[in-house]
């Protein structure tokens, strides 16, 4: 079995004021890495949009139709002082969250071992009632519940690795003993969520924050140290990574120092827990990464992995 890329084109027409980070040159840059010939023997399909049904699995009816009413038919609006919409938005976000589903079913169904849903905007600081942080609909949990209402996962773990702390899935998550979230991140940083103690109702929400300056090698150990034992007693039977690159040393929205390897130790780290706990499945969805340059040789590292053990 192989390693299957899901995007869209659509995702280059959620439009950003001139110098957002959260740029359409973001999926480019994504997008030329992976037509290079070494990735050639991925599978690729296009992400389809979700039903309104499908973005209420992790919100609420009236936020969805909130946002969707909120949406331009031209110009850009502000929902806050980071997150806008344009006339591309609504499609995009839509099709961010179809291809995350589109990837759980190929995987849940066994046609791949593992999936990359390659979309923007992000999504894991969208709450249950609230967009921000450049996101309108949480992709992993949405993701993740999918798994659990159409396949019959009982255990999900969500691994978080972007420099921002998810404080969307986090807030989704908090009550709930059948999902695990981890998150490394430095704090600290926007949003301001993340710290150690904040553990959930069931001791399911898992924050190993890092300081600024921190590289490879406290990230390794983070993950080491309070991660990855917590998600091997966990058991998954589905491991959803939030695939975030700006911890990368080139970022320019924080002050962590790894490199590409280190994503590619972590992704080999999470393969080794998803083939002894749920037959290799994972699905990994792009979240931040504001250094181009940082971000393509991040994915490409990370898409590698994946393909390694698909």
């Amino acid at each position: 079995m192989s390693t299957l890329l899901i995007s869209h084109p659509c995702f280059v027409r959620h439009q950003t004021p001139l110098g957002h980070p959260e740029r359409p040159d973001r999926m480019r840059v994504v997008e030329r890495i992976l037509e290079h010939e070494r990735f050639q023997p991925l599978q690729r399909e296009s992400s389809p949009a979700a039903t309104f049904d499908q973005l209420c699995l992790a919100h609420p009816e009236d936020y969805v139709r909130e946002i969707e009413d909120a949406a331009p038919t031209e110009g850009m609006i502000q929902l806050d002082a980071d997150t806008t919409m344009s006339s591309g938005t609504w499609e995009a976000a839509v099709r961010g969250v179809g291809g995350a589903i589109l990837a759980v079913d190929e995987v849940m169904a066994g046609k791949v071992n593992n999936a990359f849903a390659a979309s923007r905007p992000p999504g894991h600081h969208a709450e249950k009632t609230k967009a921000m942080g450049f996101c309108f609909f949480n992709n992993a949990a949405i993701a993740a519940r999918h798994a659990q209402k159409i396949h019959g996962a009982e255990r999900v773990a969500v691994v978080d690795w972007d420099v921002h702390h998810g404080n969307g899935t986090q807030d989704i998550f908090w009550n709930d003993p059948s999902v695990m979230y981890c998150s490394t991140h430095e704090m600290p940083l926007y949003p301001g969520t993340g710290a150690a103690n904040e553990r959930g109702e069931h001791d399911t929400i898992v924050n190993a924050p890092l300081r600024a300056g921190d590289g490879g090698s406290e990230f390794r150990e983070a993950m080491e140290i309070a991660i990855l034992p917590r998600i091997e007693a966990f058991r998954p039977d589905l491991i959803v990574i939030s695939a975030g690159f700006d911890a990368h040393v080139r970022d320019p929205l924080a002050n962590l120092n790894l490199v590409e390897a280190d994503y590619g130790w972590a992704t080999a780290q999470l393969m080794d827990l998803a083939d002894r706990f749920a037959n290799g499945r994972i699905v990994s969805i792009l979240e931040g990464g504001y250094d181009l340059e940082g971000l393509a040789r991040s994915t490409a590292a990370h898409v590698m992995t994946l393909m390694r053990g698909g």
